[in-house]
């Protein structure tokens, strides 16, 4: 079976699997983990940022985020189909207690400053106010979409005018990176804070970082514990990471043969083909999104659907030119 769900599917390889075993640990809680402490340490140091924090999962990292950055009530602006609002399960409310502010993005996902300005609400004996931005890049929603550091710093610059902090949502930040040649400091720059995961594209079984000043890791710390993110002999985990850490350059693999398979896919009658950016590949479908993939599995291919006709498709480093070009003949048999 051809995995193509999505870059969460990878395996550990044998380097992570090691580096597992022979991890030196401490309590984490304590902050007497060693691996966790270099991981943090080596994040910081790859974004630019002052401090990091390990967190088990990007979603955590998100709503961590969300909590220390505002105060019940408040308003958080977000993009309409961002996954913070989209797919963390209502989190900003139940968590945080804050009320999102949808905003309509492009098709690639982008908010305009004018869009900013005029979604923010201003503190008032009537109204919360707006307490955050959230950004997503790349954007999954719109097809893994690589937004320029330019227009995240316009958003930022925007938001931070009426001094309203901004949170980066960069699950799959190193594929923008990546995507566009660019330094990942430069797209982490204009923002207050940012999460990235190890446990995709990167390839780690488990975790994400999530950045930003000292000032805001240590609150940060508090409200992982809150969450339930308080881990113990954490290095375990923490180590893959590290070696996860070290695979950002591969990630163009990931993206020439998600352009492979959007060539090959597009070549069949009954599908259109969105042009990928990075590494995910989104499928419009004359028939049900459903039905077009339960023909797909029986093949021997997995996606997963994103609306009621278009499947998404995702590159990753356990998929290798062959299993592109049988995944392709596969989605022919099943069309």
């Amino acid at each position: 079976m051809i995995d193509l769900r999505s870059d969460t599917v990878t395996l550990p390889s044998d380097e992570m699997r090691d580096a597992a075993r022979d991890a030196d640990v401490g309590d984490d809680v304590y902050g007497e983990d060693p691996t966790v402490n270099d991981l943090e340490a080596r994040a910081a140091g790859v974004l630019g940022t002052e401090d990091s924090l390990f967190v088990p999962s990007g979603t955590m990292g998100n709503q961590v985020a969300a909590r220390t950055h505002t105060e019940r009530g408040q308003e958080v602006l977000c993009e309409r189909e961002s996954h913070v609002y989209r797919w963390e399960l209502g989190g900003l409310v139940q968590h945080s207690e804050v009320q999102p502010r949808t905003i309509l993005g492009d098709d690639r996902g982008v908010i305009t400053p004018e869009q900013v300005h005029d979604g923010y609400v201003a503190e008032s004996g009537h109204e919360a106010g707006t307490g955050l931005l959230t950004l997503e890049n790349t954007h999954n929603s719109k097809g893994g979409t690589a937004i320029s550091p330019e227009d995240i710093a316009a958003a930022a610059e925007a938001a931070h005018e009426h001094d309203v902090p901004v949170h980066l949502d960069g699950a799959r930040l190193f594929n923008a990176a990546a995507a566009l040649d660019r330094p990942p400091a430069e797209f982490v720059e204009p923002v207050d804070s940012v999460v990235f995961c190890l446990s995709k594209g990167l390839g780690a079984p488990v975790g994400s970082m999530l950045a930003g000043s000292e000032e805001f890791i240590e609150r940060a710390h508090r409200n992982r514990k809150l969450l339930g993110g308080g881990m113990r002999q954490a290095g375990i985990i923490a180590a893959p990471g590290l070696h996860a850490l070290a695979n950002r350059d591969r990630l163009t693999e990931d993206h020439r043969r998600a352009e492979r398979l959007a060539e090959g896919i597009a070549r069949i009658d009954g599908l259109t083909v969105q042009s990928p950016e990075t590494n995910i590949v989104l499928v419009e479908t004359d028939e049900p999104a459903e039905r077009f993939l339960e023909a797909c599995k029986q093949e021997g291919v997995l996606g997963v659907p994103f609306d009621d006709h278009v499947v998404r498709f995702c590159t990753h480093w356990d998929v290798d030119d062959a299993d592109v070009d049988e995944a392709v003949a596969a989605v022919e048999r099943a069309v």
